[in-house]
């Protein structure tokens, strides 16, 4: 059944694909896709969480002029 969804190709050295397949093995995946797709899903929400941590961080850091 082909896909409307867009397609592109990832190159990754042995080591990364070992610990893909390793990933999608553990986690019972039926297709390196699948796992990889998780992988970056998974990938993205913690750069948002670290994003979205850092912004706090830095709204809540004193201005220069502040005295104690």
């Amino acid at each position: 059944m082909p896909t409307e969804k867009p397609r592109y190709t990832v190159i990754v050295d042995d080591e990364l694909l070992k610990r893909i397949d390793d990933f999608r093995f553990e986690n019972r995946y039926p297709s390196r896709s699948a796992a990889t797709l998780e992988l970056i899903r998974l990938g993205m929400e913690a750069l948002e969480k670290k994003q979205t941590k850092a912004k706090k961080a830095q709204k809540n850091k004193p201005s220069g002029g502040e005295t104690e």
